[in-house]
């Protein structure tokens, strides 16, 4: 994982893929996200197109997923690491847990610094045909996916703070 992570660091704009036991795929281009759409846990609905303008980590998971709650603390500190108005950590509930549920696993998982949506249909995962979870989708400025982790990463260590401070220097050039 830190090895693909090292490849995203080194060629932000490609397009990273960490299928599950296979060598990273890397693509050339940013690859075109389809429409999302997804809630706040208030339930006002949102569209990651509503988030263009800034670099996004978008961090599909559940309430039910182990691995997610070992994740979440390091997307969180990722979070505290960039101004919210440059990098927006997101993290998408992909279920259907109520909004009172997902809160109590943020604060058992102590997470305080992520935005945080929910998708009760999971349409948002299969839109981008995801396998399963942790997975996280880099998200340059102008809404394309420019990279693609699936399972666990180090979200605050040196590998990924300096690819997504990539993102944010071509977003202000």
């Amino acid at each position: 994982m830190i090895r693909a992570l090292a490849r995203l660091a080194l060629a932000v704009g490609l397009v990273l893929v960490m299928p599950a036991a296979a060598a990273p795929i890397l693509l050339k281009e940013p690859k075109p996200l389809p429409e999302l759409a997804f809630e706040t846990l208030a339930g006002t609905p949102v569209k990651l197109s509503d988030l263009k303008g800034k670099v996004v980590v978008l961090n599909f998971w559940a309430t039910w997923c182990t691995p997610c709650r070992e994740e979440m603390p390091s997307l969180d500190r990722l979070q505290a690491a960039f101004d919210p108005n440059d990098v927006l950590v997101v993290a998408l509930a992909v279920e259907r847990s109520a909004p009172e549920r997902i809160k109590a696993f943020l604060d058992e998982a102590g997470v305080s610094r992520l935005a945080v949506y929910r998708d009760a249909t999971a349409a948002t995962s299969r839109a981008v045909g995801l396998p399963g979870l942790p997975a996280t989708l880099l998200v340059d400025h102008e809404g394309r996916e420019v990279g693609r982790v699936l399972g666990i990463a180090e979200w605050d260590g040196p590998i990924a703070i300096d690819a997504v401070k990539r993102l944010v220097e071509r977003r202000r050039s």
